[in-house]
């Protein structure tokens, strides 16, 4: 039998391979513009594209009214961003123009594109640590408060000195301060002026205590004169231990109805800090705050006093002591008498202290 091998039909096959190949090397070429496409949509999305100095955590800070542009300023300023194309093409795609939220937000090393848009767009803050302490006025407070969160200076001290506002919760200019209890407060950086003192009167109530308003009754004071007493206590002396005594002094002293002395108050009353020896010039002051020309208390606390005086007032030491005088050694600490007899020794040993070591005022 013979057989007849067709070229027509080995020309077919030919056009077919030759098909299959180019199908083939297209399906390649697909496949591989699709793994670059992806590996670049990976790299907008996930590729690590912040910067932060030796690695530490960085708080970025984006004020309230902010928009995009104000945030990429605030971004780029500090060099966090790597690739600023990628950050803003993905950043457009999750419409962050349209949801910039303020706030204290912490950027790390390393983050990708992804995590940083979801963390500002989200709006989920870091809380800061609010701290105050030895805080001696209104306008001290609101500078420390405004460094530490977005609430202007200016908005503090004006609600401080608001009388219809601060009437609603029992205080006036004057016994402001004793609203404030000096501790660590976990806040958003957002808190407005008006949070702020709201929240410091929530943490006021919850200070005192039932107990602490007991004790503070059973020496016929408020919460606000014991807080008085203890902003005075607070500026005799640094020593915790001595507290309690020198509180002893001033709550016997008003109970015979003896006016206060107390150095601080006429310091206060002066407005000059920087004054370490008071003298008669000072205590002829004509002010409601001199406690040597007026009885009783001042009308307020001359700084906020800190939970250790508070405490000492409400838990005075019981004695019979009704002076007391710096000692002459410069410790820091004090020497206490009964009788002005004794009282005038101790005082005339410490003035003899300072007029040797030439300090006049």
């Amino acid at each position: 039998m013979t057989y007849y091998h067709s070229k027509y039909g080995t020309t077919s096959r030919r056009k077919k391979s030759k098909f299959g190949r180019i199908i083939f090397a297209i399906l390649i070429f697909l496949i591989l513009v699709a793994l670059g496409a992806a590996y670049q949509l990976w790299v907008v999305i996930f590729k690590p594209n912040t910067w932060v100095q030796d690695g530490v955590q960085t708080a970025v800070y984006v004020p309230t009214g902010s928009n995009y542009e104000d945030l990429k300023t605030i971004l780029y300023s500090h060099g966090m961003i790597v690739n600023r194309k990628t950050f803003e093409w993905l950043a457009d795609k999750k419409k962050l123009p349209g949801n910039v939220k303020p706030g204290r937000y912490m950027i790390t090393d390393g983050m990708n594109n992804n995590e940083v848009i979801n963390l500002l767009r989200s709006g989920q803050q870091t809380p800061v640590d609010l701290i105050f302490h030895n805080i001696r006025t209104k306008e001290e407070l609101a500078q420390s408060i405004s460094l530490q969160i977005e609430a202007d200076s200016a908005d503090i001290i004006k609600l401080l000195n608001d009388s219809s506002y601060l009437k609603v919760f029992g205080f006036n200019p004057r016994t402001a301060l004793a609203i404030f209890i000096p501790n660590t407060y976990e806040v958003y950086w957002t808190m407005t002026a008006r949070e702020f003192i709201d929240r410091m009167f929530l943490e006021y109530n919850k200070f005192w205590s039932n107990t602490r308003l007991e004790k503070a009754a059973a020496i016929n004071l408020t919460p606000i004169e014991i807080s008085t007493l203890a902003s005075i206590v607070d500026k005799e002396t640094t020593k915790v231990d001595e507290m309690p005594t020198i509180a002893g002094v001033y709550t016997n002293r008003l109970k015979y109805g003896w006016r206060l002395q107390a150095d601080p108050t006429v310091v206060f009353a002066w407005g000059d800090f920087g004054i370490r020896r008071v003298l008669n010039i000072h205590k002829m002051i004509d002010s409601p705050y001199n406690t040597y020309k007026y009885y009783g208390l001042p009308p307020g606390p001359i700084c906020i006093p800190s939970i250790a005086a508070i405490d000492a007032v409400l838990n005075r030491e019981n004695h019979n002591y009704m002076y007391f005088c710096a000692k002459d050694d410069f410790s820091g600490y004090h020497v206490f008498s009964s009788t002005n007899e004794q009282h005038t020794i101790n005082a005339n040993r410490y003035r003899r202290a300072l007029d040797q070591l030439n300090i006049k005022d």
